[in-house]
């Protein structure tokens, strides 16, 4: 749905977007991922026409984005920002409007929202009366309602408790269910887990990994299993032999469980064939290594030497 060639952005001296390309597939959740500083923000303002790039495009459906396409778009920034004085009920009306929707259309789909949130409540409240995570979901709201093409939430998660974050969580997967795409910059790799179907590191003004995550998560595979078995553990190591390593082990009551990391040339058949007649096998499952851990690798990588240095002392 969303493409961006070759996106460079400078300001003054320094390079906030070096080149960065990617794609976003429609109708799917994509994290937009980096540490703080990466480019991140600035990459967003560009998609949003908040700003311009120096060079580069961003392409909508494969055509040249332009300023009518910012209707299609639903923006949620990290930096949260409500008229405190005015009523809840009325400042969502309000927002509504700018967005190019009708006063009646607008009053009764935020009449279903508020009533399936059960915060019907609230409509009459000044907004300074919420607090910051009733504040949210009140903003959360009102850059949905107009049913964006394209949903832009940065940092959706922060500030809300795990029972809050847990609804906002839901209603993503929902309106991407409905045919939403959804771009998700976060920091939070647990909400990339769960909601994400491709994602983009970006890292010191670059694209470092980019991708579906579960092609990603299998090229980062370091041939690791867990292994549950019954019987003696020199029985399990021996014949184990040279196929792969034991790198962990824990005996329990009912089972024992074992991390083993094949060797070079070793196929997970080869080392389960001699597992076989030395003990009894429960289970076999392969490691597949969190998004964290990828996330810290490859900026890990990206770090100069100088840095590394410094963050082993």
């Amino acid at each position: 749905m969303l493409t961006c060639e070759h996106i460079v952005k400078r300001y003054g001296d320094h390079l906030a977007l070096n080149g960065v390309s990617m794609e976003v597939p429609e109708g799917k959740v994509f994290g937009l991922l980096g540490p703080n500083g990466a480019g991140k923000t600035t990459l967003i303002r560009i998609i949003t026409r908040i700003t311009g790039p120096d060079e580069g495009r961003v392409l909508l459906n494969g055509r040249p984005m332009t300023a009518d396409d910012v209707a299609l778009l639903g923006y949620l920034p990290e930096e949260r920002g409500l008229y405190k004085k005015m009523k809840v009920g009325e400042q969502a009306l309000y927002l509504a409007r700018l967005k190019g929707m009708g006063r009646k259309e607008a009053a009764q789909r935020l009449k279903e929202w508020f009533e399936r949130w059960e915060i019907t409540g609230w409509w009459n409240k000044k907004v300074e009366e919420l607090s910051k995570g009733m504040a949210q979901k009140v903003q959360f709201i009102t850059t949905v309602l107009h049913g964006p093409k394209l949903l832009i939430l940065d940092e959706p998660f922060s500030g809300f408790d795990p029972i809050n974050a847990e609804l906002i969580r839901g209603e993503i997967l929902r309106l991407r269910d409905e045919g939403t795409t959804v771009m998700l910059s976060t920091h939070n790799m647990g909400s990339v887990e769960e909601l994400c179907d491709h994602i983009a590191l970006i890292d010191k003004s670059k694209v470092m990994l980019h991708g579906s995550v579960r092609e990603i998560r299998k090229r980062y595979s370091t041939d690791t299993y867990k292994v549950e078995y019954k019987g003696s553990r020199v029985a399990f190591a021996d014949a184990l032999g040279f196929h792969g390593e034991l790198t962990a082990h824990r005996e329990d009551a009912d089972f024992s469980t074992a991390l083993v990391k094949l060797k070079h040339g070793a196929t997970l058949n080869t080392a389960l064939r001699p597992l076989l007649s030395a003990v009894e096998l429960h289970g076999v499952s392969e490691e597949v290594p969190r998004m964290h851990d990828i996330f810290i690798r490859v900026v890990s990588e990206n770090e100069p030497a100088s840095v590394k240095a410094d963050m082993t002392e």
